[in-house]
């Protein structure tokens, strides 16, 4: 399999900031090429790369103000292996966060999902979220969360994502938040989807089902979109002007709602 990624942002700074990017795949994937710019008013700026416990790659960098120039590309071959288990995981994943309220929605989670578990408790999750929510560019707010999203009925990937994984960890399922390039999905955009721990082993979880799952291509990992955003900055305002991504591959899967992919 080989997957061709790029995103491309244009930003207004108003002052000098501080700024971290979270567009690229994570490690270990296998990089038949890469390129990455930051231009401010035609001037290039270097940037540092971290890396965070679960591979997220970072890139740092202070600059502005003025006219910011973002560009990314990636060529990726092969599948990342499975995301390892940590025990840590087990527990911090299985907390409430502030995107995913669990303590809030276990009454809804207990009284709707009982008696189920494993695998059947994952499917039943991504089909109820499916059927209940209402897939609705921009009707959501930056600041929304599991429970608003329930009341509201409707969203977008990031909303889809945080709802089932409220639900999952009510019911004592380790789940995350996964930000990927997703071949396939239309408009495209960055991705936003669950992971559940069951049997020792991470499984996607998407009741958008807009993308096949077996293509996406993980670049963040963590509790919620607040540990995954593309892009955060400190210091001064900006103003995101522009983003295009695109995300395509050379083998595409037809997605069945019932297989147990894992993320790679």
């Amino acid at each position: 399999m080989q997957r061709t990624v790029s995103a491309r942002m244009e930003i207004d700074l108003t002052g000098t900031s501080d700024l971290i990017f979270s567009m690229a795949p994570a490690v270990p994937a296998s990089m038949v090429e890469e390129t990455f710019s930051f231009v401010v008013d035609g001037s290039g700026v270097e940037a540092e790369e971290l890396v965070d416990r679960h591979g997220t790659r970072l890139h740092v960098l202070e600059a502005g103000p003025g006219r910011m120039l973002v560009e990314y590309q990636a060529v990726v071959t092969g599948r990342l292996a499975p995301a390892t288990v940590d025990p840590i995981d087990a527990i911090l994943y299985t907390r409430p966060s502030r995107y995913c309220e669990s303590d809030s929605l276990s009454p809804t989670a207990r009284a709707e999902f009982a008696g189920l578990s494993g695998h059947a408790l994952l499917a039943a999750v991504r089909a109820w979220v499916g059927e209940r929510l209402a897939y609705v560019p921009g009707s959501s707010l930056p600041t929304d969360g599991a429970a608003r999203t329930l009341m509201a009925r409707r969203g977008v990937c990031r909303d889809y994502a945080h709802l089932v994984i409220a639900l999952l960890r009510a019911l004592d399922v380790p789940a995350r938040m996964v930000g990927v390039y997703a071949p396939g999905l239309s408009p495209m955009d960055f991705h936003a989807v669950a992971e559940a721990l069951v049997d020792g082993e991470w499984w996607v979880v998407d009741a958008t089902g807009l993308a096949p799952r077996q293509s996406l291509l993980r670049i963040a990992t963590g509790r919620d979109a607040a540990d995954i955003a593309f892009l955060t900055n400190h210091r001064a305002d900006l103003t995101l002007r522009s983003l295009q991504v695109m995300a395509t591959v050379d083998e595409f899967s037809v997605d069945e709602p019932g297989a147990l992919v894992r993320l790679g």
